[in-house]
């Protein structure tokens, strides 16, 4: 009685082929899509700005247009967050589409309205993550294509689970087993090897396929791909997008509380990966909102600095630039990359970058009168003066917050293709979200020659972004690698290993099932991915710069009885 579930999106712009690849690459029960992030809701606000009947993926309408009829033939459901701020946009311009498709949707989750009453503020977003309930009902209602606004991303595949069997609001283990397999697959081709720290031993990354989840009736699953497809799904893999942008055992969702901590893997076969024994919990009393607001206008340019003195230069070019100003704006913030090399044999090897971002609430002050100094030094400055683009007119920057409000002060409406409403109750059996007492390590190892050498080594990692957070979990792929790992990777040797993270709170959460370490990091990238406060805004590669840094390791794990 398994239910076979396809994913063709893991964000707003991805692979715009996909639909039609999954649908024509082999059986599926449902194809579902990821559109929604947080970056995205701020697009989509200021999309509404301009337009009030927008505020959706108009990529997932493009899709429908193309594979609706081929899905209708198949006997596939389609069900996808696409609708962002306006679902019931997108479901009334899918059903101009005359397909013959039977289209509902799902809305509540905008608290836009209510936003000051609920204690939200006056964001430009604010929206609830939804569960899976009011998708079930719609498919259950006979709909052909289902679309949400802001769901949690597990939700589209835990609708068409939750339906297909039949499961009650509260058999948590089945739910939270669907919604691991619904986080491994709603990122797309992070499943099956994009963005995976072992790359180098896929011998296909031409092309990844889109990842699969087989869903059982108790919630356990196998991730897969359609024969034939690029990429591959391996423990590894798996694993890697298990540990993307959690933080502990604990994985809240409007339905269930998932315990990560609990899931087993094992490779049934080539590219096939089984997940069991996951275990659930009622979910928490609160819903989380993203918020999104604009937090004021932002510029920046970089120059290049090349060959001798180059700190010298920075100097100067700094100093100067700030005295032309004819105002400062209220955030200037100046960064040296020195990518430079003694005696390059490159001119570009040869160079460092200087970049200068400016923030501020008047438009103005990051505007032209901005950029135009940055153009003036352009003679008057360091010898090579140059700029890698010249610098724009500004733009507005957005901040990410999440806000919590109790879940019954939530609407949950499926809207049948009929038109008919049908209220979703929130969650009656809660308990409070509390972190997983901390599992017994493994026996540490015992004193032995070490190597220095990069984590990444031994180690694989993957990192993402939490608001203005980050996480980063870190996983090796043997028992005596993670004896070394949970002793060895302390928070103490984070922030060693990771200077940035110095000065801000960092907490670690060890998973013995799945080997790793994750570490949450509170406030690196500011305010979030929209103000850009790093160069790397959404910490995708965190997880990167930390397997590079040299460590001592066990002689014996470096060279795996080489020795």
């Amino acid at each position: 009685m398994t239910v076979r579930i396809g994913n063709c999106s893991g964000f707003y712009g991805d692979r715009l082929s996909a639909m039609r690849e999954m649908l024509e690459g082999g059986d599926l029960d449902y194809l579902t899509g990821d559109y929604l992030a947080e970056l995205t809701m701020l697009i989509l606000g200021r999309d509404r700005m301009k337009d009030a009947s927008r505020g959706y993926a108009k990529t997932f309408l493009r899709q429908a247009e193309d594979c609706l009829g081929l899905a209708l033939d198949a006997g596939v459901k389609i069900v996808a967050n696409a609708g962002g701020l306006n679902p019931r946009g997108l479901a009334e311009a899918l059903t101009k589409l005359d397909s013959g498709a039977k289209i509902a949707y799902v809305e509540g989750d905008d608290l836009l309205p209510r936003a000051e009453e609920l204690g939200l503020g006056s964001p430009l977003t604010a929206n609830a993550y939804l569960g899976a309930w009011g998708i079930a009902e719609c498919l259950k209602q006979g709909a052909d294509v289902v679309v949400t606004g802001r769901v949690t991303d597990a939700s589209v595949i835990v609708g068409p689970a939750a339906h297909h069997f039949g499961w009650a609001t509260t058999e948590y283990d089945a739910l939270a087993g669907a919604v691991v397999a619904g986080h491994v697959i709603e990122c797309g081709t992070q499943a099956t090897g994009g963005n995976y720290s072992f790359f180098t031993e896929i011998a296909d990354m031409g092309r990844p396929g889109f990842p699969i989840a087989e869903i059982d009736a108790d919630g356990s699953s196998v991730i897969t791909k359609h024969s034939g497809t690029g990429g591959a799904v391996s423990i590894g893999t798996v694993t890697a997008q298990l540990l993307y942008e959690i933080t502990g055992g604990r994985y809240a969702n409007p339905d269930v509380t998932a315990r990560i901590d609990t899931a087993v893997l094992t490779q049934q076969s080539s590219d096939r990966v089984r997940i069991s024994q996951v275990k659930g919990e009622a979910p928490p009393p609160t819903l989380k909102v993203s918020l999104n607001t604009l937090g004021g206008f932002r510029n920046e340019f970089t120059l290049i600095l090349t060959g001798l003195d180059i700190a010298a230069k920075a100097e100067l070019a700094q100093r100067q630039f700030e005295a032309w100003l004819p105002a400062r704006p209220e955030e200037l913030e100046w960064t040296l990359v020195r990518t430079d090399k003694p005696d390059a044999e490159t001119e570009e090897t040869a160079s460092a970058l200087l970049r200068c971002v400016a923030r501020d609430s008047d438009p103005n002050l990051v505007g032209r009168q901005f950029s135009s100094v940055a153009v003036e030094l352009a003679l008057a400055s360091y010898p090579g003066f140059s700029l890698t683009a010249p610098p724009g007119n500004g733009a507005p920057y957005g901040v990410f917050t999440a806000g919590y409000v109790p879940a019954e002060q939530v609407p949950h409406v499926a809207v049948l293709p009929d038109g008919t409403r049908i209220d979703i109750a929130q969650a009656t059996e809660t308990q409070a979200l509390e972190p997983v007492d901390p599992p017994e390590l493994p026996t540490r190892r015992p004193e032995e020659p070490t190597i220095r050498v990069p984590l990444g080594t031994i180690a694989a990692a993957r990192s993402g972004d939490k608001g203005g957070s980050a996480n980063v979990g870190v996983w090796v792929r043997t028992d005596d690698e993670f004896s070394w790992l949970a002793h060895a990777l302390t928070v103490e040797r984070m922030k060693t290993l990771l200077p940035e993270a110095e000065n801000l709170a960092v907490t670690r959460h060890v998973l013995p099932h799945l080997r790793a370490v994750n570490f949450v990091i509170e406030g690196i990238l500011g305010d979030g991915v929209a103000s850009q406060a790093r160069f790397d805004p959404q910490a995708k590669g965190l997880g990167e710069w930390l397997r590079s840094r040299h460590i001592d390791i066990p002689e014996t794990l470096v060279f795996k009885g080489q020795i």
